[in-house]
């Protein structure tokens, strides 16, 4: 395949297919599953290509010009995406480690309750199960119908004790968008902080840290910002930054980095306090890249485009006599649909057989398209599928 032409986006009219064509897994197979892994575009691959002509090139020299600049403009673009202040962004290598920074802010002892729901990702929650021993104590909220949980709720769980609410912008198992602006004045209105999960959320689903009010937000590029693994973004709020004096630390958590002095610790002054070694720099490539996809078409543009192909893969599931789970249409839903069936996992390997490719969870298949799908990957999806649900 040939190096993909530039989509044009002048005046924002870039066509799905121009974009369509930078993300070769189209041309061998049918990818509805970038709620587990963005697909990768031409562009990524190239970034890439140009952090390792670098360190042929320049070897550690590249530290202190194109790799160090290479960082920077990664925290400012994901600022943009924020609408936050570069000054908030720190860079983490995965959701667990920026989870880590921000857990080890905390004195659990007079405040030790961290409330989240049991349809978490289970990283949020293993996160503070983990520090039981420094007092940390989990209340879980429960979900009755395995889609979302309502605020009241957390309203209900929340209370004087409680240090931090922590949960999902988007369930990942149900594709439900959380309103985190109320949970946001749900946890002040007690004292506590919120920390949002924006994983499945961020690229597909337009988010401004500052008027949703959150205290922390994590994100990263391996699923709807199209960078891939080994990278992950903490936001956290710009006045509450000079009190964090995270437990987990590291050189680049330094105010003077290259000083290299190993007797006095002094943290940065902004957000890069709560970062701590050296990050995959390929990642970092790799991640500004593909949130290039992302600024050009614009997150309210893929956010519409999302709610088009949900709403054309829920009506066809439904004639097809499946029950996509779904709480109230396709608007209350970020780019998941999920159906039960027998055997998930069987159902996933067979689709991939005859390449389709989805992705399954304890009994359910998992669905997720997002703007570089078509209808035809649907239409064909929906066919296979139902050859391999036939009685």
């Amino acid at each position: 395949m040939s190096a993909p032409v530039r989509p044009d986006v002048r005046a924002g009219r870039a066509s799905w297919e121009a974009y369509r064509d930078e993300f070769p897994v189209f041309e061998r197979a049918t990818y509805l599953n970038t709620c587990s892994l963005g697909a990768l575009g031409a562009r990524v691959r190239r970034a890439v290509d140009r952090f390792l002509d670098l360190w042929d090139a320049r070897g550690a020299s590249a530290w202190y010009g194109p790799w160090g600049q290479e960082l920077d403009a990664l925290r400012a673009s994901v600022a943009r995406l924020l609408g936050a202040e570069e000054s908030e962004i720190a860079l983490a290598p995965s959701v667990s480690g920026a989870l880590a920074a921000v857990a080890g802010c905390f004195d659990y002892r007079e405040r030790p309750r961290v409330v989240m729901a049991d349809i978490d990702f289970p990283t949020l929650a293993y996160q503070w199960l983990a520090r039981a021993a420094q007092g940390a104590e989990v209340a879980f909220v429960r979900s009755v119908d395995g889609l979302g949980v309502p605020l009241e709720a957390f309203e209900d769980a929340i209370d004087e004790r409680t240090r931090l609410v922590a949960t999902s912008h988007v369930f990942f198992q149900s594709g439900v968008v959380q309103d985190v602006a109320s949970l946001a004045r749900l946890a002040h209105a007690r004292g506590a902080h919120l920390l949002v999960d924006a994983y499945q959320g961020v690229g597909q689903v337009p988010v401004d840290v500052h008027a949703l009010g959150v205290d922390f937000l994590i994100a990263g590029g391996l699923k709807w910002l199209l960078g891939g693994p080994g990278i992950a973004y903490l936001y956290a709020r710009g006045d509450l930054v000079p009190h964090l004096r995270p437990s987990v630390s590291g050189w680049f958590a330094h105010r003077r980095q290259f000083a290299f002095d190993t007797t006095h610790f002094e943290l940065a002054d902004d957000a890069r306090r709560l970062e701590a070694g050296t990050p995959s720099v390929a990642a970092v490539y790799a991640a500004r890249a593909g949130l290039e996809y992302v600024h050009e078409i614009g997150v309210d543009r893929i956010r519409a485009r999302q709610v088009e192909l949900l709403t054309a893969l829920a009506d066809g599931l439904a004639a097809g006599g499946l029950r996509p789970r779904l709480r109230g249409g396709a608007a209350g839903h970020a780019g998941i649909v999920t159906v039960p069936v027998p055997d998930p996992a069987g159902i996933v390997a067979a689709l991939a057989r005859d390449g389709v490719i989805i992705d399954s969870r304890p009994g359910v298949i998992r669905l997720s398209p997002y703007f570089y799908n078509t209808t035809a990957d649907i239409d064909r999806t929906l066919a296979v599928l139902r050859r391999h649900l036939r009685p």
